[in-house]
């Protein structure tokens, strides 16, 4: 039986809402607000990648909690993005790069909702974080696919950065 009376909400609708939400394929889905050490993590590698792209003198920029409007109906705020273009007000191409940093109440979300969505919409780079055992999975997208990777080795633009995670893990 098909659920012809669930609402199916647009990026109009999501505009008006008061609190953090992700929209996708139409569902709301509240997000929660993160702990301490989920905050901190996302500060550290937001810091870590900007003195990389520095350092590379590479033409990408991070940016944390942006809304990335996929299509009218499906809108998700990473904690993360590498874009190497400065965007307007919020995103509307996939980033080269996006991270999650993964929690016990994010982790479904994070490892498979969001990593099929990111894989179709054709992001380069997939990478979860794990602050509790710090840990990680970068993943990058080969032919439509994501193929998890063995070392933390991007190239971005042109720009070859090795992410050293043990910097961040405090």
């Amino acid at each position: 039986m098909k659920l012809k009376y669930l609402p199916h909400y647009t990026y109009e609708d999501y505009q008006k809402w008061q609190g953090d939400w992700e929209l996708l394929e139409g569902i709301p889905y509240a997000m929660a607000s993160p702990l301490y050490t989920h905050q901190r993590l996302v500060f550290l590698l937001f810091r870590h990648l900007e003195e990389l792209f520095e350092k590379e003198d590479c033409p990408c920029l991070c940016v944390g909690e942006l809304d990335w409007v996929i299509s009218e109906d499906t809108v998700v705020r990473p904690d993360l993005v590498v874009l190497c273009e400065e965007p307007m007000d919020y995103i509307r191409k996939p980033p080269l790069l996006v991270i999650e940093v993964v929690s016990e109440g994010t982790k479904r979300m994070d490892e498979e909702i969001k990593f099929e969505l990111y894989q179709a919409q054709g992001v380069k780079y997939y990478l979860l974080v794990y602050p509790e055992k710090k840990d990680w999975k970068l993943f990058e997208n080969t032919y439509g696919a994501f193929v998890l990777k063995d070392r933390l080795e991007l190239e971005l633009k042109g720009c070859k950065i090795n992410l050293e995670l043990e910097k961040v893990w405090r």
